[in-house]
């Protein structure tokens, strides 16, 4: 009993320092004496000391923000935008043996691609079409980091920052679209009304009796009103008319 005592924790010993666990959302990089051997899938690995080594590389998507960068676009205006990365690691030996630290890369990349992009697009375009330089970020960083084992999910631009005097610039800039649109409907309307207008007048004209006859319909809509005074024009033959009349 007493020498079975310490070869079970001989045993056990042995089998902490060499049994090691990966994860269900890791991947195992071997090396044996400084040459990569192998990917280790989830489960207990054997790895012998001294010589085998293994690292672990975390499989599952993550989420990089990529700090404030400063920018001046294509019409010379400055701005400040930020980001976030969504990437994934698609081959942990490239990830591992081809770069020193692809968390690092993949950022410094990111915030290198921005800038480029940026300074290439006005800021029209920059505020209106987010989504498609969000698009080509993400198609030059992905097609770079291929050689490193990373796959990029998608690209988010959050955030566009102007100066406060720019600010001010646009805001008064989409004040005078607006009455400028609205100075052309009040015009349009006016135009409408006047060919109304005329149309009504040669129809009234052509009509014989038919002048009368809306006169007549404005005194009934008025007789409901309680002024003491209606003023009407009335056309001068009319006038002539009603005295040749009155001379009889």
């Amino acid at each position: 009993m007493e020498n079975i005592i310490p070869i079970v924790v001989a045993i056990i010993v042995i089998a902490v320092v060499v049994l090691k666990q990966v994860n269900q959302y890791e991947r195992g990089v071997m090396f044996t004496l400084g040459k990569f051997t192998a990917i280790k899938e989830p489960g207990w690995r054997v790895v012998i000391p001294v010589f085998q080594s293994m690292q672990k590389v975390d499989m599952r998507v993550k989420a990089v923000d990529v700090p404030d960068q400063k920018a001046i676009t294509k019409d010379n205006i400055s701005v400040t935008v930020n980001a976030v990365i969504y990437y994934k690691v698609s081959d942990a030996g490239k990830a591992i043996i081809e770069v020193e630290n692809f968390r690092y890369a993949i950022s410094q990349l990111a915030q290198t691609t921005m800038r480029n992009i940026v300074g290439a697009v006005s800021l029209d375009e920059l505020l209106a079409e987010r989504e498609k330089i969000s698009e080509r970020i993400r198609d030059i960083v992905d097609k770079t980091s291929d050689a490193w084992g990373i796959k990029v999910e998608n690209v988010e631009l959050k955030d566009v920052s102007l100066p406060a005097d720019m600010e001010r610039t646009i805001a008064k800039q989409a004040e005078a679209e607006r009455e400028k649109r609205a100075v052309i409907i009040k015009a349009e309307g006016e135009v409408a009304a006047a060919e109304n207008m005329a149309k009504a007048a040669r129809i009234l004209n052509e009509s014989p009796g038919a002048l009368h006859l809306r006169t007549l319909q404005s005194i009934n809509d008025l007789s409901s009103d309680q002024s003491n005074t209606v003023i009407f024009a009335v056309p001068l033959e009319v006038l002539r008319a009603f005295d040749g009349f009155n001379k009889k």
